[in-house]
């Protein structure tokens, strides 16, 4: 009986030895389990902290307004694509600031100057002389006005070869063109714009220097109405492409060829877009207005320079220049039924021309009758 009560309990002293060494073996397990977890916090940490990007970047639009589905809108498109590929936040990271008249241009700048932005976009030609302000009182603050030259060692300038892409659409209009009248309708008159317009009338030239192209300016980049009226105009006298550099006022160019488009299928009526590609912009029912756009790759270019100052090597003081070269400008392809194989075989050719410097493209209206007068 002794014995029996003996082991019984060796047994439960057994036991109890087994489940405390089951339950240390729990702990040490927790213990090694929370200290990897902490070694990997740490780590995760330590790499978020090694990706964070100490640079902002923002952009002062013109106004159009940033959803001009033209020039604004591909700046802000290409300051997005920088903010996403460097994993930066809207409104902290990268940013813009609306202007809804001239007015607005110097207190926008010297906003996002106040929010510790390090390099700061002026878009537009309009900006340039509040943008050059700013920068001379700021010197410590990056600045870049497109479409515009404005001196400063903190300044870089960037422009484009417009006429380059211009005259290539040129041929596009000329080609389609059933009526010999094509259009082109421009915002506000400038040395930047008569770039679009010489380029094109000259490209339509090189065609056919018998085609007529009608010429009229809105006063305005953001008169939708303004553009809708002087399209309507156009079209009633027997134009049948009209190409647009007029930022948002090109909105109604495309909503009249629309309307005629919707009220009469058979209509041969076509826009040319500017900047992007505004294909979208030109859809109705199962069809598309849009038979090319003038790519203006301000995204690309803003993309790059912002990228360059990311990693310390913003260009100051320099003149930046986006041609065909550059594949700063070119053609949207985008409507197959509409930019047919002539015609893109036609454009193919007058670029290369112009790359090889057999034709040089005029800028002014002394280069364009002198070009007019060697054809």
């Amino acid at each position: 009986m002794k014995k029996n009560r003996l082991l019984l309990i060796l047994g439960l002293l057994l036991a109890t030895v087994l489940i405390l060494g089951a339950c240390g073996t729990s702990d040490e397990e927790d213990t090694s389990s929370d200290d990897t977890s902490s070694e990997d916090t740490t780590e995760d940490a330590s790499e978020d902290t090694e990706e964070a990007i100490d640079y902002k970047v923002a952009m002062v639009t013109d106004v159009g307004g940033v959803d001009d589905k033209s020039f604004n809108q591909s700046a802000w498109e290409g300051l997005g694509a920088f903010g996403a590929d460097n994993g930066l936040v809207e409104e902290e990271g990268y940013a813009y600031a609306q202007s809804d008249q001239d007015a607005d241009f110097l207190p926008n700048l010297n906003r996002l100057i106040q929010q510790d932005f390090n390099l700061i976009f002026g878009v537009g030609y309009k900006l340039a002389e509040a943008l050059g302000e700013v920068a001379g009182q700021n010197p410590d603050t990056n600045f870049a006005i497109i479409d515009s030259v404005v001196e400063g060692d903190n300044v870089a300038s960037i422009t484009f070869a417009e006429q380059e892409g211009s005259f290539l659409v040129g041929v596009a209009a000329a080609m389609k063109s059933e009526s010999g009248k094509v259009g082109f309708i421009g915002g506000e008159e400038s040395d930047l714009i008569k770039r679009f317009e010489t380029g094109f009338v000259a490209g339509v030239a090189s065609v056919d220097p018998e085609i007529e192209v009608v010429r009229e300016y809105a006063a305005s980049f953001a008169d939708a109405a303004k553009g809708k009226a002087i399209a309507a105009s156009m079209y009633n006298d027997g134009v049948d492409v009209i190409y647009h550099s007029s930022g948002a006022t090109g909105n109604g160019v495309f909503a009249q060829a629309k309307d005629i488009k919707n009220s009469d299928p058979e209509a041969n009526v076509w826009v040319i877009g500017v900047d992007r590609d505004q294909y979208e912009e030109g859809a109705i029912n199962d069809t598309n207005v849009t038979l090319t756009s003038m790519l203006k790759r301000v995204d690309v270019a803003v993309n790059d320079l912002a990228t360059q100052g990311l990693n310390g090597e913003f260009p100051s003081g320099e003149i930046l220049t986006f041609g065909l070269a550059e594949d700063g400008v070119g053609v949207a392809t985008t409507n197959e039924e509409a930019y047919t194989e002539d015609i893109a075989t036609a454009v193919e050719e007058a670029k290369q021309q112009v790359l090889d410097g057999t034709i040089e493209v005029p800028t002014t209206d002394e280069e364009l009758e002198s070009y007019l007068e060697s054809l």
